[in-house]
């Protein structure tokens, strides 16, 4: 009843409001981990994209080809002397996003009945050497907490209580894969997308994938959805992927780390073009999306709860940006959507993030996300959670490195809950952060080297410890030293690849004393208008 409402309510205000001289056109969305993103990076650190949104994903290829002609635009407006850079990053886009370029132009007229039979494929295989941790564990919630530590007193006056969390981490070093998981030893994945257009209105989008190891091959559909409306109104029904929020390697409420969601998603692939809006907010952009997990539990313990998932996300100006970000479980007659309380059963997850760019500093960014995963009278966010970062896009007058620092730091409270025994997760794999909840911090750094559109080369590492406060009796800190190394090139004409190898150590395994273990990895991708 009460998701009616308020996907009933929005629609109603949004049609109310949306233009109608503006030619935006639906279309599918772009994979998170498509290196098109990559490249819409770089031309906005050169200062060719100013209308970028980071912190709501994945981008429409609609939005994508907007961005693109925006950063044309610009490199028109420089004559001589742009970039050679941006030049071959906008060519490459502009050729993988064709018919979406084609369509922003309104004297194009679209088919009625159109399709693209191969929109990209992907081929990978994998070698692990290892075994993915156990996020199962039982944490020490010391309450009492105040917000940030030491706002409004003692919001929390109770503890402390036990906290558990649920999961697995999936493949080790190979997060954010939509819950793909990779046996020990040889495997292989193919992914292939279709699409079907009607007119400018509908988009039909399919991708199915076949997961073939030594025990076992199937095949199921990774991503499936309809798509009707366009620009700042678009209603998408379906089995899809989304991210809140502008961390790279995580954010707090929601990635494309657990299996994507079958959804009913309200939102707005490009800004919303409405001219008071724009004038007093800047450009703004939402999504509202409701889905349903995993049944778990029995008897009393029995839950399968409904998500709620809202983002909003304003850019007031060209160089700063400020999101919202809300995810719930909620199940069982009478709990609310928006407050709460311990008669609910639902478990919240809440939040607000920031980026900044600085324009006389090469365009480096600066950004960061706070979620609270308990609240003080039903309204403000405790418990927190946070992701912090700065990204320099030209590290290089060339433009051609680029540095990224990220820290994550997951609250004792994050992705568990007593009344959801498993926590926020779904298949077993929680649909945020990769590395979990119950006290994790994280140290990331990535460098990377472009050679060229297609060459790249990029460097990672990472630290993680899991446990170092809220350990149970008999709990041992598990810390990780990780790191990367993957190597693109191109190979003829639309086709790249690239070749990945990763090592952890790791002390402590699932925080049991004297359990140490390496994992090692080997990727080999081949990809086609990926």
């Amino acid at each position: 009843m009460y998701i009616r409402r308020i996907v009933l309510t929005l629609c109603i205000l949004l049609l109310a409001i949306l233009p109608g001289h503006a030619e935006p056109l639906s279309s599918s969305n772009i994979p998170l981990d498509s290196p098109l993103y990559l490249y819409l990076e770089k031309l906005t650190g050169m200062g060719l994209i100013t209308s970028d949104i980071k912190g709501l994903k994945p981008f429409a290829r609609a939005e994508a080809a907007r961005l693109t002609l925006e950063a044309e635009q610009h490199l028109r407006e420089q004559g001589e002397a742009a970039s050679p850079v941006g030049r071959a990053f906008v060519k490459q886009l502009k050729k993988q996003l064709a018919r979406e370029i084609a369509l922003r132009n309104p004297e194009h007229k679209a088919k009625l009945f159109d399709a693209t039979p191969v929109v990209s494929t992907r081929l990978r295989y994998v070698y692990l050497d290892g075994v993915a941790r156990n996020y199962n564990r039982t944490a020490i919630d010391p309450g009492h907490q105040s917000a940030f530590g030491f706002i409004g007193g003692d919001l929390r006056p109770f503890g402390p209580q036990q906290v558990h969390v649920t999961g697995t981490e999936g493949t080790p070093l190979l997060e954010n894969n939509n819950g793909t998981i990779h046996s020990r030893g040889h495997s292989g994945e193919l992914r292939v997308a279709s699409e079907g257009y009607l007119s400018r209105y509908v988009t039909l989008f399919v991708e199915p994938k076949l997961l073939a190891s030594k025990d076992k091959q199937h095949g199921f559909i990774e991503k499936g959805y309809l798509t009707i409306g366009r620009g700042g109104l678009a209603l998408e029904a379906g089995r899809d992927e989304n991210w809140f929020g502008p961390g790279y390697r995580g954010t707090t409420t929601l990635t494309n780390n657990a299996q994507n969601f079958d959804q009913i998603k309200l939102w707005s692939p490009e800004p919303i073009d409405v001219g008071w809006l724009k004038h007093y907010l800047g450009d703004v952009k939402y999504a509202l999306l409701v889905s349903r997990f995993d049944k778990t539990g029995s008897g009393t313990t029995a839950r399968q709860p409904y998500l709620v998932g809202a983002k909003l996300a304003i850019k007031p100006a060209a160089w700063w940006e400020i999101g919202a970000n809300f995810v719930r479980q909620v199940d069982g007659i009478g709990d609310s959507i928006w407050g709460g309380g311990n008669n609910d059963h639902s478990n919240t997850i809440a939040g607000l993030d920031l980026r900044f760019r600085i324009p006389w500093l090469r365009n480096t960014e600066l950004y960061g996300e706070f979620s609270g995963e308990d609240n003080a009278g039903g309204v403000w966010p405790i418990v927190e959670s946070y992701v912090g970062g700065i990204f320099i896009p030209c590290l290089t007058g060339s433009c051609q490195d680029d540095l990224r620092f990220e820290y994550f730091f997951g609250s004792v409270m994050l992705y568990g809950d007593w009344q959801f025994p498993a926590g926020y997760v779904y298949h077993n794999m929680t649909p945020g952060h990769s590395q979990g909840g119950a006290g994790v911090q994280e140290f990331y750094g990535r460098y990377s080297h472009w050679f060229g559109v297609h060459t790249n080369l990029a460097f990672e590492y990472f630290y993680t410890e899991r446990g170092r406060s809220y350990r149970m009796p008999g709990q041992e800190m598990e810390s990780k030293h990780s790191g990367r190394i993957s190597w693109t090139v191109p190979l003829v004409d639309d086709l790249d690849a690239q070749l990945m190898y990763g090592v952890e150590g790791i002390r402590n395994v699932n925080l049991s004393a004297g359990q140490h273990r390496t994992n090692q990895i080997m990727k080999l991708e081949l990809r086609y208008r990926y």
